[in-house]
């Protein structure tokens, strides 16, 4: 199989050795942070606020100027779109990681601040920043593997209604920040009756609130601006969030799901070293090659493997990073997983669709050599 050929076993003093390497990187990151980080990160915050303004005037342009209306409509659609996947994508997820704790902002502070979407930080911080990178893609323990609603390695456990997910799969991307609002509400166990419904209710109304705000804001008070005008503003609102999501779906899953992809059993975690955890999060990630463009629009998720290394340093320093990354991956025989979109994002397409259908696990390489 191809992970089997790419990647080496590595003994317990490689794994030791591994894990010193990455970590001495981290920290001579780390000591070199300062003003051009702050920079970029006021810099990100600027374009999110002028794009969302430059789209919602182009938005209300169109709807008041009648023969701009398609062409005001549409280039308001594309930066309401942009704003809102830089918000979500480099500020919102990199700040909620604490990337920007070290400036001292209150409006970077990872641990209050609250993004543009219908889920709230608070349940992201534990589904995401404890769960899933403490976890990365240990079956049982990381929720993101399928998200619940799909089969992508044949690990898991096949079951028919897993034949929809085709279907499913698209549909979740349009709604995606609705899947990750109500991630953390463990709805299956209330349907198994494993929860009451009063202890739902108290999970649930945290995020029925932030969901009540993000509709009133973008469904109700900025089209009601525009008076007779309100359903080419609501249908401009709901378009703009609908590409945020897909974006935000497509880059996430080609940075966990891709041909090259790995999960792991519980076991993998006990008692696990420094170094096996960084070779357990090289094995589960992938990379998205394609330059500054993507890595902006991106978050710099178009480096998950730096990311999933070091979800707490600031994500312009990713790009830097994964020259050194590669070169130590190279030197200790571990396989780099990095492509281009369209091909990330078509070998997840062929998961989604290849897994919908019984499928036996391959041999993987183990992570340590015996002995």
């Amino acid at each position: 199989m191809p992970n089997a050929m790419k990647n080496r076993p590595l003994s317990l003093s490689e794994l030791d050795a591994f894990g010193a390497e990455l970590d001495a990187l981290r920290a001579r990151t780390v000591a070199s942070l300062g003003e051009r980080d702050a920079r970029y990160i006021r810099n990100v915050i600027k374009a999110v606020r002028y794009t969302e303004v430059a789209g919602r005037g182009l938005l209300f342009l169109g709807a008041f100027v009648h023969h701009v209306l398609v062409p005001a409509w549409i280039a308001g659609v594309l930066l309401l779109a942009l704003s809102k996947i830089l918000e979500n994508m480099e500020l919102g997820h990199n700040v909620i990681h604490g990337q920007y704790d070290w400036m001292g902002d209150p409006q970077l502070n990872g641990k209050t601040y609250e993004w543009d979407i219908v889920a709230t930080s608070e349940n992201w911080r534990k589904t995401h920043n404890h769960r899933h990178h403490t976890y990365t893609n240990v079956r049982g323990l990381d929720d993101d593997i399928g998200y619940g609603l799909l089969r992508i390695f044949p690990e898991q456990k096949w079951q028919p209604f897993f034949l929809l997910q085709p279907v499913i799969a698209p549909v979740f991307a349009l709604l995606f920040e609705w899947g990750v609002a109500i991630q953390d509400l463990k709805l299956g166990r209330w349907m198994q009756g494993k929860m009451s419904g009063s202890a739902l209710w108290r999970q649930f109304r945290p995020v029925g609130r932030k969901m009540a705000r993000q509709v009133v804001k973008d469904y109700v008070v900025f089209p009601a601006l525009a008076g007779p005008f309100f359903l080419p503003v609501l249908l401009g609102n709901v378009v703009a969030n609908l590409i945020r999501n897909v974006w935000t779906y497509v880059i996430i899953f080609c940075g966990h799901f891709t041909a090259h992809a790995e999960t792991f059993p519980r076991e993998v975690v006990r008692n696990e070293s420094r170094g096996h955890w960084y070779l357990r999060q090289l094995r589960g990630s992938s990379n998205i090659s394609g330059g500054f463009v993507i890595d902006l629009l991106s978050g710099n998720l178009s480096h998950q493997i730096e990311h999933h290394f070091y979800p707490d340093i600031p994500a312009n320093r990713y790009s830097e990073l994964a020259v050194e990354v590669r070169d130590i991956c190279r030197r200790y025989g571990q396989h780099y997983n990095t492509g281009s979109l369209p091909r990330q994002f078509g070998q997840v397409t062929w998961r989604i669709l290849r897994h919908a259908f019984p499928s036996r696990p391959p041999r993987m390489a183990p992570l340590v050599a015996n002995g």
